[in-house]
């Protein structure tokens, strides 16, 4: 018995602070945008959360090698058919559930303004930072580290929950929250049937790629963020079947991805049995020999 197997990383003492280490690491980075006047804002923005997550995931990857002695990532995609079915369901599930619960909270004043000017920021450094950097480093956290570890001591239930909530509390605010719990708990649910993490990584650069689209679409202004989802959906018709569509969509792609799954699960087993009769074999012929 080697001196990692009863070693795992992390639990869920752990993945809180993990969540502090990425939030002290905004706070440390953040003042470098007051160098706006000398460096294009978006390039900065780019620069602090590549720092602040790129340093998280360094540390937090230093600390699961030296407790576990695992070095690796599995980033192979076993069934290609899984991908744009995980990436249809992304985009049913954010019109179908996540924005119409987000359209409940009330946004006060001063946040309206912050978000307006965020969805301003549309340059290539926003699109690098929102659909390429974001998903890479934040799915290697938190699936690729923190599920992983998680899945090996708690119940999938518990491990997909707790990962999903922790990843909703690091965004700092109620309507990304709830958007990164229903999103996490997907991806999860995911990550745990494939354990691919290209495939994580895949469904949150669909979702960040369709809100980059959708700020470069959209002329958002005050009045523009004070419209119902209904007004934005043209009517209370096309709202409801909006709706519909998505949650047929959603289901439809959910269980054709849970049959792609079953079936991954059974080619899986299948190679195992191979091996090891391969094994057996190879035992029973230097058994004959000797």
């Amino acid at each position: 018995m080697t001196e990692f197997e009863n070693r795992n990383y992390p639990n869920v003492g752990q993945s809180f602070g993990i969540v502090g280490i990425m939030i002290m690491g905004m706070i440390l980075f953040s003042p470098l945008i007051l160098l706006n006047k000398f460096i294009d804002k978006e390039a900065l923005t780019l620069i602090c959360n590549i720092l602040a997550v790129g340093i998280t995931f360094w540390i937090v990857y230093s600390i699961r090698k030296r407790k576990t002695n695992i070095k690796t990532f599995h980033f192979k995609i076993n069934n290609k058919r899984t991908i744009p079915l995980v990436i249809v369901a992304m985009i049913a599930l954010y019109f179908g559930i996540i924005g119409p619960i987000i359209s409940l909270i009330p946004v006060p004043e001063f946040l309206k303004q912050i978000f307006i000017d965020l969805a301003k920021q549309t340059n290539v450094f926003s699109f690098i930072s929102m659909v390429i950097v974001a998903p890479i480093f934040e799915e290697l956290i938190f699936r690729g580290i923190m599920l992983d570890g998680l899945l090996k001591k708690y119940s999938p239930k518990k491990s997909i929950l707790i990962s999903s909530i922790l990843f909703g509390l690091v965004h700092l605010n109620p309507w990304q929250f709830i958007g990164a719990l229903i999103i996490g708990v997907f991806i999860g649910w995911v990550y745990y049937h494939s354990k691919s993490i290209s495939l994580a990584i895949i469904i949150h650069a669909a979702n960040n790629l369709r809100g980059y689209i959708e700020m470069r679409l959209t002329d958002y202004d005050s009045s523009s963020m004070s419209e119902t989802l209904v007004d934005s959906y043209g009517g209370i018709l096309n709202f409801v079947l909006v709706i519909t569509i998505s949650l047929l969509v959603i289901a439809t792609c959910v269980y054709y991805l849970n049959n792609e799954f079953k079936k991954m699960k059974i080619e899986v087993q299948s190679d195992n049995e191979l091996q090891l009769d391969g094994v057996m074999d190879n035992v029973q012929h230097f058994d004959s020999n000797v």
